[in-house]
């Protein structure tokens, strides 16, 4: 029974953890302590340093042994036992994976324990501190000076946690256990096509903030009214009630004064004039400044509209085509998963010279930096919420921890003007409990965030009468704002050289996009252009694709997948894949396939 009852301890403890609300939003343009750099670790595959030889969890004792790694005891003396020493430990970088940067972890999937020491040259006590990680895959347990901050699960997402009781000016140090094996109930499941990179990576930073500090804040143009921007200013802290708030935006000489209510928060709505819209080919970003008394957050912000008619998508009421490629977050030629603005710089540079506007960021949610160089490049995102192929439809829990990872990612980015459309899922099986969950997530996020669209990647299929005739025959297509879909035609069935002969019958009115098409090859690999895995097998899809899709009276744009060639531990044919997904059109070492040109044309000519 005292067994059951500090498990029962320690999980509500955990729950109060997970579903703390005082979390610092839109701090990427705040000034911080970095974190990043080398931290000692330690590989805990028998998670020996999380639980006792009784499998208790050492944190949910009064009195936890020295075993316990969260404490970084040292021995008090040569006789004392403490079987583990960070400070001898071997270092990594922080941000990034396990995978590349250890051969021995390469496939290593489990407990890996971090450990940085630190300290606040402007530490005043007067002030709050909160301790902010972009992302952690998959869990990761925090602790600071040997006491718990709390738990976060999801791997793309980012969180953070109050320390301000906790921390001193000097000789502190913050341990992270991080956990990326993966589960039949968490999001995603078991089942993926990536790699499942393991550690802290991305950023992780100190946040040093007054006792009543903007927690919040969103800034949009109105979905309705073109001449109006709305949003809200959220306070945190003792005084956060009735203090004046404003925003200021020097080039429009426009500074606006808001009260905050009982709860802190202030909704925002200013008349404007005269406005440069943002799009992608004037991608206008204004500078702006939120301000409360105590505290002052500055962003850089593109106003601009997003909406359907029948068909069409429009952006700011004209009609565009999106001209796009699918991405996997890794640095193709490190091997690794990306981090850096460098990398974004790499990957949305590609896309750039490929003559791309639109971009879908699968399967999961991005790093920031990402969708910020998308507002400066004027390219529309898609970010999609890593509700992957099969997932426990019926576990409420496994609902929440989706419809947590959605939330956080349409907090941090509900802000950038690039982000066009939240995507719920990716090629999910049709059943009761799937529409269920997935209206749901839409739900959830229409009343977060009505300005932006709602899609989610489907899949077709050839009628039994007429394999060559196309339909998607899925309930929840009635859900959607843009109807998405991946086929793959002449790859996973079909012959290529039919499908000049294939068409899509589809009587929705709304608008398509081709969510996925593509054909793996070997960059340098050449053969005839029907020899799979050739560049020319690869390219011949590309040509006979395209002009196929374009005859869809519904097109608003496609993303073919995908730019570049990813780790994938799914695709082990040698010589050919090797660990990779072939799919790209730009190999692991940064060289360009056939196909790569042969869909820039196609976007030129559209141009044209």
């Amino acid at each position: 029974m005292k067994q059951v009852l500090m498990l029962l301890s320690y999980l509500l403890l955990n729950v109060n953890l997970v579903l703390s609300d005082n979390l610092i939003h839109n701090n990427y343009l705040r000034e911080g302590i970095s974190l990043n750099g080398r931290w000692h670790y330690i590989v805990d595959m028998y998670e020996t340093g999380y639980y006792n030889y009784r499998w208790q969890p050492h944190d949910g004792s009064d009195n936890p042994g020295a075993g316990a790694f969260y404490l970084n005891a040292k021995p008090k003396d040569k006789m004392d036992l403490v079987e583990y020493d960070f400070d001898a430990s071997p270092t990594m970088l922080v941000p990034g994976d396990w995978n590349s940067q250890e051969e021995k972890l390469f496939y290593y999937e489990g407990t890996l324990w971090y450990k940085k020491s630190f300290d606040i040259p402007t530490f005043d006590a007067s002030k709050r501190y909160y301790i902010h990680f972009g992302a952690v895959n998959y869990r990761a347990d925090v602790y600071v000076n040997g006491k718990k901050l709390g738990v976060h699960k999801g791997g793309f997402t980012p969180f953070n946690f109050e320390m301000s009781h906790l921390v001193k000016a000097k000789d502190n140090f913050v341990i992270v256990r991080v956990d990326n094996k993966r589960a039949a109930d968490e999001v995603p499941t078991l089942n993926t096509d990536w790699w499942n990179y393991g550690g802290i990576t991305r950023d992780v930073t100190i946040y040093e903030v007054s006792q009543t500090f903007i927690e919040d804040y969103n800034l949009q143009l109105d979905k309705i009214n073109n001449k109006l921007l709305s949003g809200y200013i959220q306070l945190n802290g003792a005084d956060k009630a009735n203090q004046k708030v404003s925003v200021k935006i020097p080039e429009l000489k426009l500074t606006k004064e808001f009260v905050t209510n009982a709860e802190g928060k202030a909704e925002i709505k200013i008349p404007i004039r005269k406005l440069n819209y943002w799009s992608d080919t004037d991608p206008k970003l204004y500078d702006v400044s939120i301000i409360s008394p105590m505290d002052i957050v500055s962003d850089k912000i593109g106003f601009r509209q997003i909406s359907t008619q029948g068909a069409d998508i429009l952006l700011n009421g004209e009609v565009i085509f999106l001209k796009g490629i699918c991405i996997h977050e890794e640095n193709v030629m490190r091997g690794g998963r990306a981090y850096s603005m460098e990398d974004a710089k790499i990957l949305l540079g590609w896309a750039k010279e490929l003559g791309c506007n639109f971009v879908r960021l699968a399967h999961y949610p991005h790093n920031e930096n990402m969708v910020r160089l998308a507002d400066e490049l004027g390219l529309l995102v898609w970010e999609e919420n890593p509700v992957y192929w099969t997932i426990q439809w019926d576990n409420p829990e496994t609902y929440k921890k989706a419809e947590t990872q959605l939330k956080e990612i349409i907090s941090r980015d509900k802000n950038r003007a690039s982000v066009i459309i939240w995507s719920m899922a990716n090629e999910t099986p049709q059943s009761e409990a799937r529409f269920q969950f997935l209206s749901k997530l839409a739900q959830t996020t229409r009343q977060l965030d009505n300005t932006r669209l709602i899609s989610a990647a489907l899949e077709d299929h050839g009628k039994q009468d007429n394999p060559n005739s196309m339909v998607v025959e899925d309930k929840y297509a009635d859900e959607v704002d843009v109807l998405s879909f991946n086929q793959y035609y002449g790859w996973y069935g079909g012959d290529i050289e039919s499908i000049k002969n294939i068409r899509w019958e589809i009587d929705m009115d709304k608008p398509i996009i081709i969510s996925e098409f593509g054909a793996g090859a070997l960059q340098g690999y050449h053969a005839d252009s029907l020899t799979r895995w050739s560049e020319e097998f690869q390219d011949l899809l590309y040509q006979e694709t395209l002009p196929t899709l374009a005859r869809i009276p519904q097109l608003s744009g496609i993303t073919p997948w995908i730019l570049a060639d990813f780790r994938s531990p799914r695709r082990m044919l040698i010589p050919y894949q090797n660990g990779w997904n072939r799919k790209g059109l730009i190999s692991e070492t940064g060289n360009k396939k056939k196909a790569f040109f042969t869909l820039k044309k196609f976007y030129s000519d559209l141009d044209k």
